[in-house]
């Protein structure tokens, strides 16, 4: 974090003395405190991406900025299921068991943006242009044995897939026989209020061959692998996400989520796996990584509501219900459990990369990479995963 916080400090005053003037002007400049500190910053960075490495395998660019133009594509799978065991307490006209299963799958949704940094130092930012609504915050801060990647990615959905399953009443006998018949449908259900996601993704990786070896050259071209070469590699990833469709408007899909309307959820793993850089000629690398990791913390956190539409089942029974205008639905925080933690068993997770780069020169590159991630919780009696995949195809100038 300290490095990265240098690197912002560089950024921000670096390039504007560019254009000093000669004679007085520049031994004023030269002798300006903040230029002094980012001069020494630079020099710091240029050393520590040179030191130690094997220079028959990797070489590092003499320019040492890098501006890049970014078009990305991602998808995310967002699962919740909700299960009820004594459905008859909600409906009379349903019995045992009743499944919920909102799905937001977003259509693979397109983003423009751009990334800028020094030495493997940077952040970018994109921007949706087709798909699920969102925006992607990244930062980055990679060396040639390590790298450390932040990715903020907020996207909502105001159509989810819905699956539900269940006994229905569906006939009453002459001699008052109460007959169930199991049910099941999957469709789209239109919501007044979307769904909204945050998803934030922290990894960090560390080569034990970075000599040779190197994470940057394939994932944000601040070093050249010159040959081929493999490590392995120990990994760990933290992922916060939270959902919600606490709204007034969405009362009716609440109560089928077991009066649930936010989820909160927290996790941390750590693995190990490996990695190659494959060099099949001069300028072109394939690489590709997979660490398996375990889940050794997942914390999640509920928020329960009740509402007037829940109320007037109760008293009024479905058919009632169904003439309320949606417009008319008020929520409320639960007079029980409204707020829950839950820490959920250890699981198994896997990270997954691979990129394909190409360089022109020392100053032009071409660079497509991609990860895909999944995440699992469970809680009382919610279950549900993100899967969550990505690929960035880029043009960098190094300056």
């Amino acid at each position: 974090m300290q490095r990265l916080t240098l690197l912002v400090t560089a950024l921000m005053v670096s390039i504007l003395p560019a254009q000093a003037g000669d004679g007085q002007d520049e031994a004023s400049y030269s002798r300006n405190p903040v230029i002094t500190f980012v001069r020494k910053v630079g020099t710091l960075l240029d050393s520590m991406a040179v030191n130690g490495l094997d220079r028959r395998y990797l070489g590092v660019p003499s320019k040492p900025w890098q501006i890049i133009l970014r078009g990305n594509m991602n998808q995310s799978d967002l699962k919740l299921s909700s299960s009820t065991h004594n459905a008859e307490e909600m409906f009379f006209f349903m019995q045992d068991e009743m499944t919920w299963e909102p799905r937001i799958k977003t259509i693979p949704a397109t983003y423009t943006g751009f990334w800028a940094g020094y030495r493997g130092y940077g952040v970018g930012f994109s921007w949706n242009v087709g798909g699920d609504k969102g925006r992607i915050l990244t930062v980055g801060a990679t060396g040639g044995s390590y790298g450390v990647n932040m990715r903020i990615h907020w996207f909502d959905n105001d159509n989810p897939e819905v699956k539900f399953r269940g006994n229905v009443l569906s006939d009453i006998t002459e001699e008052l026989d109460i007959i169930y018949t199991p049910i099941s449908f999957n469709e789209e259900m239109d919501l007044g209020s979307p769904i909204k996601t945050r998803a934030l993704f922290l990894d960090g990786y560390y080569l034990f061959n970075g000599k040779r070896c190197s994470y940057a050259a394939a994932y944000d071209q601040s070093a050249i692998q010159k040959r081929s070469a493999g490590s392995l590699v120990a990994g760990a990833m933290y992922f916060h996400s939270t959902t919600k469709y606490d709204t007034d408007i969405n009362a009716d899909l609440i109560l089928f989520m077991n009066d649930i309307g936010r989820i909160k959820t927290w996790q941390a793993s750590a693995g190990a796996g490996y990695i190659y850089n494959w060099v099949p000629a001069k300028g072109l690398l394939v690489s590709g990584m997979a660490i398996p990791m375990l889940t050794f913390y997942n914390h999640n956190k509920l928020w329960r509501y009740d509402s007037n539409f829940k109320d007037a089942l109760a008293e009024r029974g479905f058919s009632d219900v169904l003439d309320m205008e949606e417009t008319t639905y008020r929520i409320r925080e639960a007079s029980q459990n409204a707020v829950s933690t839950y820490n959920s068993n250890m699981g198994v997770n896997i990270d997954a990369r691979m990129s394909v780069t190409y360089e022109w020169n020392n100053f032009l590159y071409f660079n497509a990479f991609g990860q895909f991630s999944n995440f699992k919780y469970k809680m009382d009696h919610i279950t549900g995963h993100l899967n969550d995949w990505y690929v960035n195809a880029s043009i960098g100038i190094r300056l």
